[in-house]
């Protein structure tokens, strides 16, 4: 049963309790992650708060807008900024793999610089479409999060479902 995220008590902010092809995501991808708030720092959650808040707008927009995304990352530095990340694979229609691979090494290249980093994706999750965001702290906590969604018929714009949460493996630290 994976954990609900709902809205902050800061002005709609979300916390934590692409134009290629998706991902299936098959297996039991998701677990149940309820405490991962008890074993991290103050300073992780709210870093992970702000990398969602900062991530999941854009595949938002992009959706409402096109449709579909490339897969994008966005990156906190060390300074507390938060960067878009793009992997560009030379090919103007690239396999969203390939794009995921490369943000992957981009961010494993750069983690010295960055504190947090958030990997997203437009997937296949549980029978329907998602947006994936894949977090990782430096300190610690790893989790996936996935934002279900239908587009309208007629191209009326996308409804969105419910936020859950999920543990993950580390990749970048």
């Amino acid at each position: 049963m994976p954990v609900t995220v709902g809205p902050s008590r800061r002005s709609g902010a979300l916390v934590l309790d692409g134009m290629a092809e998706r991902h299936d995501v098959t297996g039991p991808t998701l677990s149940l992650v309820t405490s991962w708030r008890d074993s991290a720092s103050q300073q992780a959650q709210d870093d992970l708060d702000r990398l969602l808040n900062a991530a999941l707008p854009f595949a938002q927009q992009m959706l409402d807008k096109n449709g579909k995304f490339y897969p994008y990352g966005v990156g906190l530095t060390d300074g507390g900024d938060s960067e878009m990340l793009a992997g560009w694979t030379g090919d103007e229609h690239p396999p969203s793999d390939q794009v995921l691979s490369l943000l992957l090494d981009g961010a494993r290249q750069r983690s010295s610089t960055l504190t947090a980093v958030a990997l997203v994706a437009d997937v296949r999750a549980n029978g329907g479409d998602a947006i994936r965001v894949e977090m990782e702290h430096r300190d610690g906590p790893v989790m996936t999060v996935l934002l279900a969604y239908k587009k309208r018929r007629f191209g009326r714009g996308v409804e969105y479902g419910d936020l859950s949460a999920g543990a993950a493996e580390p990749r970048v630290w």
